[in-house]
Order: structure tokens, then sequence, then C-alpha cells
């Protein structure tokens, strides 16, 4: 569970009164990005308030009215989902931050540069940001900001989010080596087994992958792997 000290305050205002809850910093994220939480763990303390840092507390009662349920789990998620937060400075730096990289590897993992094919690399992505003097809002979803990001470092970057298809070649022994990686980074979307009991598959991966992909592929397979792009 989250320390007091640790915890941020997320407030949610209705009908003119106030709802607080001291909650981990890093759930606040998660939730507003649509992920489910198990906030068990994640409220320093379980109990909604008027006020946190004074401590007044919320009857059961007069919750239920407003909620319709005495679920202080739900009630806490509603109130980080749709109320703001209260952080130190240092907070929203190390949010902001973790946003950043979050949105950086996004953008490295799904993106190419379409006058090569080639994923751009995560420095490069973070210096066009510094670039362009982007700032993260550490509450805002992630996807919503990749679409913003990209319109910014067009300009200055050729930059695309595209899937590529990839055409691979094993040694029918290496199969079960490499099948779980490829079903893992994409989509396996026509397999064959050739006579010489080799296995060869067309798989779509983020353009991002490529890299990634020739790396596992080289190192499940001592080298033995064959890719290809598909047209």
């Amino acid at each position: 569970m989250v320390t007091v000290d640790e915890a941020v305050v997320a407030r949610l205002v209705l009908g003119g009164n106030h709802y607080e809850v001291l909650v981990d910093p890093a759930a606040v994220q998660a939730i507003k990005d649509g992920q489910a939480v198990e906030l068990r763990d994640k409220l320093a303390q379980d109990q909604i308030y008027k006020d946190a840092r004074k401590g007044d507390k919320i009857s059961e009662e007069f919750l239920e009215k407003q909620f319709h349920t005495r679920d202080i789990y739900e009630i806490a998620r509603q109130i980080i989902a749709k109320g703001e937060v209260q952080v130190t400075t240092e907070q929203r730096r190390e949010m902001v931050e973790a946003k950043r990289r979050q949105i950086v590897d996004y953008i490295a993992r799904n993106a190419i540069n379409p006058q090569t094919s080639a994923p751009h690399p995560p420095a490069r992505i973070e210096a066009a940001m510094t670039e362009v003097k982007y700032h993260v809002d550490p509450f805002r979803p992630i996807q919503s900001q990749v679409e913003e990001v990209l319109a910014r470092l067009r300009p200055i970057l050729p930059i695309r989010l595209e899937h590529v298809r990839i055409r691979v070649r094993v040694p029918g022994q290496h199969y079960g080596k490499v099948i779980g990686d490829l079903k893992g980074m994409g989509r396996v979307l026509s397999e064959d087994w050739a006579s010489d009991g080799s296995w060869s598959g067309v798989v779509e991966i983020p353009g991002g992958l490529q890299s990634t992909l020739q790396e596992r592929l080289n190192a499940r397979t001592k080298g033995q792997a064959e890719t290809a792009m598909v047209k």
C-alpha cells in the first residue's frame, strides 16, 4: 500500500461537494489512460474525504446517495477518472518523465521512417520531441498525445505509424522456439511447411519492431532464420 507521503490527492466536485482520495500517482496515470487497476493496494487509506489533508471523512450513507454504492474502491475509481489531481512539483516531474518514456516507447515500437521503411531509434524520437518543445501531460491518455506528437514531428522528421509484413523462414526444428515470439509481436497471417521440413510464414508486426524481430529470430535459431519484406 502506498504511504500518505507518497500519495497524491484526487478530487472530484459534485453538486458543490468535494470528494477526495489519497492514491498512488502511478495508479492515477493508469486509470486516466483507461487501464483496469486494482485499487485495494493503491490507496493510502481506504476512505473518502471532504478534505484529505485535514482528515475530514464522508459517511457511507452520504456517499451512497451521491454514487449509488458504498464500495470505496468503485467510488475512488470514479473520483480519479473524472476528477483533478493535486501533486507536488517533484511528483509531477516524475509523472511527466514516466509518461514521456511511454510515448517514446510507443512511437518507437509502432512508427517507421516512410523513406526507408526502417524504425526510428527511441533517442531520435525523444530528441525530436525536445526540439519541437512538446509538453507531455501526465494525466492525458498516451494515444491522444501520440497523435499530437506525430503531427509536431513530421515537419522535422519523416515518420508515420505503420504495420509491416515480413516473410519468415526457419528450419523445422526451430519452429517451436520462434512461433511464440512471432505471435507475441504481431499476427501470423499465413504459414506453410515445405517438403524439406522448413517452416515459412508471413507475420504482420508494428513497423518499429523490425530490428527486434530480427534479433529474436537470430538468437532463437543461431542465425538460421531468413526474413524478407512483403510488399
